[in-house]
């Protein structure tokens, strides 16, 4: 089956094209979207400290992958009605299960970088030789 609204029960497909689960596989697993829930998963940050935390992501992209986060119920937003305002960002706990699971991906590539480099080495090599 496939997730499709006229179903009476909610079936979801990540291969089926209008599927809700692919958005949310998208936020989950697009590079800003892993990073910030991997953050998120060492306690709650304010924006700036968690731009800072992870390195590279323009301010503009922060808030988007933060606000589909928020909206898919990964991300929690608190805001204290200060001035300025003082907002901070943590996990809910389904966020928490998947940052989780991305902690363990995360863990598996750092622990394999060396294996990655010798086969982009051999591949690259074999393609030179191929182009001689």
């Amino acid at each position: 089956m496939s997730c499709d609204a006229e179903h009476d029960q909610l079936v979801a497909d990540v291969f089926a094209r209008a599927c809700t689960s692919r958005g949310v596989l998208e936020h989950v697993t697009g590079r800003w979207g892993t990073l910030a829930l991997a953050a998120l998963a060492e306690g709650p940050f304010r924006f700036n400290a968690l731009r800072r935390k992870v390195d590279g992501v323009s301010e503009k992209m922060l808030a988007q992958t933060l606000q589909a986060l928020e909206r898919d119920g990964f991300v929690h937003r608190e805001a204290e009605p200060t001035i300025p305002p003082r907002v901070e960002y943590s996990l809910t706990p389904l966020g928490a299960e998947v940052a989780g699971r991305l902690r363990e991906l995360i863990e598996l590539v750092e622990g394999r970088v060396a294996e990655v480099e010798a086969a982009r080495r051999a591949y690259d090599e074999a393609k030179s030789a191929v182009a001689r």
